[in-house]
This record gives C-alpha cells, structure tokens and sequence, in this order.
C-alpha cells in the first residue's frame, strides 16, 4: 500500500556525476566565499512527492543532518528546498540521495527534469483518482441493494456475493489510490513527527479493516455494516480535491517557471575560422561570440557584432515594447530576440547577468518560510496529537453508547479533523500574490512584506531617480535684449555637443544641431567649457557666474556668452527635472488608498518643492542627508506609524533597511536593492500602488481562507462526534475545505 515514493531507487554513477557537475550546478546553485577563503554553495531544488506542511518539516530535519549542510529552508506551497551546503563535506548527490531515502525525490530547480517530474507525478495522481473513481462506483453499486432491501430480502448467498464482491472491488483503492496517504504517514512516523497524513491514513485503514472483518464475519464484533463504501468514497473525495488542489498549485508554479526559464537550452558558438558548433549554454564562457536565432532569447548579457533586430525587454526593464539594437547596442541575457539573428559578444553570464539576479530574487521568495508558517508547522504536531486522542475518545464513548457506529464515528472525526485547510491559508496567498506581482515585474524578497505592504499609513519617496528620472529637459530659453538669438543659439549648440556634462547633453538635444569651428577646447571642471571660434573669439558655456551672467532663479541652468565680450551678448538655458510618466498618477493612487505621501530628497528644498508641485505632495522635506532620512523614518514610526520608503540611490540604503516596506528601483544601485523587500524591475513607481492593493486584497483572501476553514472545521467535528456525519461525507469536507482555500487564493493571480 506504499507510494513509489518510498520505493525510490538510489542515484545510478552516471546520475550522480551529473549531479555533481559544477557546470550543471550552475544553473540553480550561487557561490558563496566564506572570509577563510572556503566555499559554500546555495542551491535551490524541486522536491516532489510533498503533500502537506509536514513534509517541509521532514524534508528540512533529513537535509539537515547531512554532515556539511549548513541551512535546509522548504516551503511547502512552491515545493522548493533552498539549501546552503559545504561542496569539501557533501555533494549535490548526496542531498537528492538522502531525500530518496527518506521517501521524496528532488531535481536542480533550474533543469528540465524538475518539470518533467512534475507533470509524471500529476498523471499519476490522476490515474490513483481514476482507480477510486472507478472503484468507489461499483462498490456503491454493489452495497446499495444491502442498505434498500428489507431483513431477509436478499439471500443469504447473494447477500454473501455482494459483499466479497464489494470487498475485492475495494483492494486496488487500498493497495493503489490510497498509496501516498500511507506513504506520507509512514514517512512522518518515521521521522518522529506526527503529520497530517497520519490521522487520514489511520482512519483510512480502520475503516477497511473493519469492512473486511464485516466481509468475512457479519455477526462479528463490527457488525454487519459494510464501511467499504465509505472508504471507497473518502479516498476517491481526497484524491479529487488533493489532484485539483495540485494543478492550481502547478499552475501558479508554471507560471512563475516561465519568468525564470528565459535562457535557451543551447546556442550556436562561432569560433576563429569562422565555424559553428551547438553549445549548452552551461559551457560558454566570457568572450564568446555566439549567433542567436530570431526567437530565441540571449543566454548572457553582452554586445550586437553583427546585425539589427528588435529585443523584447519586457520581463527585465519593464519596457512593453520591443526595443532596436543595432551593432554595437547592449543586449541582456533573458530578452527576447523578435526580428533576426544576430551575433553577440557575452560579456556577462550566469549571476551576473540581470536575469541571473532575478532567478535568484524569484528563488529566493519561492523558498522562504515566513515566521507565521514555522509557527504554523510548531503548533501542528500538537494539534495533530490532540486530533488523535479526540478520535480515540470519540470512539470509546460510542462503544459504550452503540457499538455498531463507534469505529464510522472514529474514522470521521479523524478525517474531519485534519487540518489541511489551515495549513493551506497563508502559504497559497502568499505564493500567488508573489507570483502575481513577478509577472508585473515587481520581485519579492522577503514574503513576510506582503502582510506588512497592506497595513502601511505612510509612504516616503525619494525625488531624484525615484520620482524624476535621471535626465533635465530644456524649460526656457532667455537671450539677453537685442542680442541676434539665432547665432547665440548656433554657438551654445556646437558647445553643447562638445561636452559630456549632462546639462551639457540636455542642451544639445533640445537645441537644433549647429556645425561651427572651434579650437583651444577645454573643459573647466565643475564650471563649464571654453572654446575659440573661427573669428578668434573666446566663448564659455557654463554655470553663469563662471560666464559673467546673473542665475534666472535656483532651477539648474547654463549660460552662454564671449569672453569679454558685450554684456548683451548672452543667452541663458534653465531646465526642468523630467517626472516619471507614472509619478503623478502613483501619488495620487496612493493618497487615494489612504495614505500620508511624503518626499525626502537630498537636493535643495527649492528643487524638492517643484518637483512635490507638480505631482501633488505637500509635504516635503530638502536638504535630507541619509541621517536626516533615517531620523525621520525612526520619528514616523515612534509615532506609531507604519512607513514605506521608495529609493533607488546608493544614500537609500540604510532607510530602506530601516522602513517597515521598502521599494528599491531597478535601474538603482546594488546596495539600495539588496536592502528592499520589493524591487520594481521596470523602474514604474506606479507598481507601488498596485503593490500595495495586491497586498490588501492578499490579506482578505488570507483571512477568508483562515475563516473558512475555521468556520469549516467548527461545524463539522460537532457533527462527526456526534455520528452525524458518515466518513464519506467527512472526506469530502475535507477535500473540498483544502480546495476552496486554493482556488480563493488563485484569485491574485487574476
């Protein structure tokens, strides 16, 4: 009656070395320089034969007593084992070996297999439901003439026909469908722990022997009702609503796999002589240069040799169009090439690559175990303890009261019982609201935000690179009275081009272009450039009083005139911070849910103050050095408040740590992303808004999961002890129960 689960065959030599391969370790493994000069590698992998809770908690305690592993974390709804182990102590092998032995399998995440398993281990649990299926009709069909004929209707022989029929109609639901409850029973026992597995497979076994002992003995001591029925119908409930509650799983799970198997399988490498060889992209190396087809996606990041195309970046920059690159241009690993082939220098594989930093942050949330889900796992066993001996007190005071119902009445509080429902509550929101947002291009890194997101009262964002983009556009043009405009705006456009200086460049793209001699170009530091034209005469281009002018006002801004020359004989450019497309539109959504939108910026309180006019923020604080920031974030939440902080720059590190919800932009530094707790890939700080009611809508289906199955479990077990609910109708409570917190939980994903 055991699951081949349990029956798992040891890693073959081939399996093993393929395993421990550090080129196919790459793909799902990141590592880690220890400061005594040891490695440690970080792997993620996809565990398949889990059904519940318990067995994250089994999988955790066997990973961890191999010698050399440092962490085992297993979060049950994604069915993923992060594990950080020594590669000089233990190997890849041996981690999937002793999870084999333990009764569970595993495969490298990242890999094709993983996939494959996956969909095997679904067609088997839809044949172990077809079997009940098929089974639990004919012996219905069986039992029905027992329970409608009248004492002695039947003849004895015939009476005698039907039940042996019903009973070995009854044995491929033991020995077949109802596998991986014992299974998962036997491994939990095993472990020492108590799963949820166990009490169903108690009651599963209970009943059946009590049909047989029926089958072979009418008068005996349980009587002469059959219970095969029962049993068949509860399995066959159970298989259903654990099959249909996997699917919605798998699917969220899919969903996510898509965003993180973006890099092609193989790719053709071109050598020296001009020649083309097929290469997993496991063996290519920096410098390659490889020929990428039109609809296959770049395996690295690195530059355009040899031709045109359109890449689709939607996935990496948030940009939903498809984007030119010509020779010379950038390309990211995991963009999609749309239009034609194209041959590339890699200049960045694996981790390094983009795409390689977002496999890890999707991993990273797929493994993680709140606090709220290992209090969850602490608190089962006891409750599981408590499921039994109310079983066993149920059936001793039926015994005493009738007999004849005491094992149905058992049976049906041990399945009623079984807490799947709860257990499923938060793990199945938080997985498909994490995978909602990762197909808006917001990552998750920390789980536990996604509750924290929804009770926010305050938000604080950054200006510069946050609310502004990293450019100025040209707002107005002043040439001083009476000077010919036309050639002072030639001259401060040739100027312009000359200079990398980002005003500089500002200039020259809104100004039309202007071909002039100049010599003697030099650029002063901090003040601007100067250069003589063809008449002789020398000219600056720079900050005014470096030029000789006076500033228009505080906005950012050049001027332009002759050295020497006349003091009419000027123009003067002010410019205007560009607003990101969506930053009005974000403050406005997220005033509109309630909340204080404030601005802390490290720029001038004047700059600060125009940029808040424009996008509606009337509180606004300039001049913030990062303490200043980090002081303001500590006095919001002695207040009682609970802050979200918005920032991109390297200074928006220490807030971000220090904020209850923090967002860092993509195209932000390193240091402000590994200190967030959601990155927004596409820099569109309107993904916070969306962030944040994704997150309120995730804490209602929470506690509607939570309610229902409290409510659920409330009115049944009354029920079930009071022999008023047959172990069929138990079981599919219980499936049903486990199922309605799935598919509510899937409404994020909408």
């Amino acid at each position: 009656m055991l699951s081949d689960a349990v029956l798992l065959p040891g890693l073959q030599p081939g399996e093993r070395a393929a395993l421990d391969d550090e080129v196919a370790l790459a793909g799902h493994t990141r590592w880690i320089e220890l400061p005594d000069g040891r490695r440690e590698a970080d792997s993620v992998f996809a565990v398949h034969g889990m059904h519940c809770a318990a067995c994250a908690s089994i999988i955790e305690s066997t990973l961890r007593r191999l010698p050399g592993v440092a962490q085992a974390d297993v979060h049950a709804a994604s069915r993923r084992a992060r594990v950080r182990w020594d590669p000089a102590r233990v190997g890849a092998a041996d981690l999937v070996e002793a999870l084999r032995r333990a009764g569970y399998d595993a495969r490298p995440a990242q890999h094709e297999d993983a996939r494959l398993a996956r969909r095997r281990e679904g067609r088997q649990s839809l044949w172990r439901l077809f079997v009940a299926g098929f089974c639990m009709m004919q012996v219905m069909m069986l039992t029905t003439p027992m329970y409608l004929a009248a004492p002695g209707e039947i003849p004895p022989d015939q009476l005698t026909l039907l039940r042996w029929s019903a009973w070995v109609l009854s044995l491929p639901v033991m020995l077949f469908s109802a596998g991986p409850f014992f299974s998962g029973a036997w491994r939990s026992l095993r472990a020492g722990r108590i799963g949820m597995d166990v009490p169903v497979a108690l009651g599963m076994a209970i009943t059946f022997v009590a049909g047989t002992a029926a089958t072979l003995d009418p008068a005996g001591p349980f009587g002469s009702e059959l219970y095969l029925d029962s049993f068949t119908m509860f399995v066959a409930f159970l298989l259903g609503g654990r099959w249909l509650e996997q699917r919605a799983r798998d699917r969220t799970i899919d969903a996510i796999e898509s965003l993180l198997h973006r890099l092609p399988d193989s790719v053709e490498r071109l050598d020296e002589a001009g020649g083309s060889t097929l290469v997993p992209v496991a063996r290519l190396q920096v410098g390659d240069r490889v020929r990428v087809a039109a609809g296959q996606a770049f395996p690295g990041d690195g530059v355009v040799l040899e031709g045109h195309t359109l890449v689709d970046e939607a996935l990496l920059t948030g940009e939903s169009r498809p984007v030119d690159r010509l020779q010379g241009d950038a390309v990211m690993g995991g963009s999609a090439n749309v239009a034609s082939p194209v041959v590339v220098r890699l200049d960045r594989l694996g981790e390094d690559t983009r795409h390689g930093q977002i496999v890890r942050l999707l991993e990273r949330a797929l493994t993680e175990r709140p606090a709220t889900l290992r209090l969850a796992d602490r608190v089962a066993g006891p409750f599981l303890l408590a499921v039994l001996l109310l079983a066993a007190a149920a059936a001793a005071a039926w015994s005493a009261v009738d007999p004849a119902r005491a094992v149905s009445v058992a049976v049906a509080v041990l399945i009623v019982t079984c807490p799947c429902a709860l257990s499923l509550a938060a793990p199945a929101a938080w997985l498909a609201a994490a995978g909602a947002l990762a197909r808006r291009g917001v990552l998750v890194q920390r789980l536990e935000a996604l509750e924290v997101l929804a009770s926010t009262d305050t938000a604080c964002l950054d200006k510069t690179g946050t609310l502004t983009r990293d450019k100025l556009t040209l707002a107005e043009v002043v040439p001083s009275p009476g000077a010919e405009a036309g050639a002072l705006l030639d001259r401060a456009a040739s100027l312009a081009a000359l200079s990398r200086h980002p005003l500089s460049r500002s200039l020259a793209g809104a100004l039309s272009p202007a071909t002039l001699a100049w010599s003697d170009v030099h650029e002063v530091a901090g003040r601007g450039l100067e250069a003589v034209d063809a008449d002789g005469r020398r000219w600056r281009l720079g900050a005014p009083d470096w030029v000789g002018v006076a500033a228009l006002d505080n906005r950012p801004q050049v001027a332009c005139a002759p050295v020497d020359g006349p003091m009419h004989e000027h123009v003067r450019f002010a410019f205007d911070e560009v607003l990101r497309d969506d930053a009005a539109s974000a403050m406005a959504a997220l005033r509109g849910q309630g909340l204080a939108v404030r601005m802390l910026s490290g720029d001038a309180q004047a700059s600060a103050l125009r940029v808040a006019e424009r996008i509606g923020i009337d509180d606004v604080r300039g001049g913030a050095t990062p303490d200043d920031k980090l002081a303001e974030i500590s006095r919001l939440q002695a207040a009682g408040h609970r802050v979200l902080m918005v920032g991109d720059g390297l200074n928006d590190g220490p807030v971000l740590a220090r904020a209850d919800v923090s967002f860092a932009l993509a195209h932000g530094s390193a240091i402000a992303q590994q200190r967030a707790d959601f990155i927004v890939l596409g820099s569109r700080v309107g993904e916070v808004p969306a962030a944040r009611a994704l997150s309120r809508r995730m804490v209602r289906v929470m506690r509607q999961n939570l309610a229902w199955a409290a409510l659920y479990n409330a009115a049944c077990v009354p029920l079930a002890l009071a022999g008023m609910l047959p172990p069929w109708a138990a079981g599919a409570g219980m499936a049903l129960s486990s199922l309605a917190v799935v598919l509510n939980a899937l409404r994020l994903a909408r």
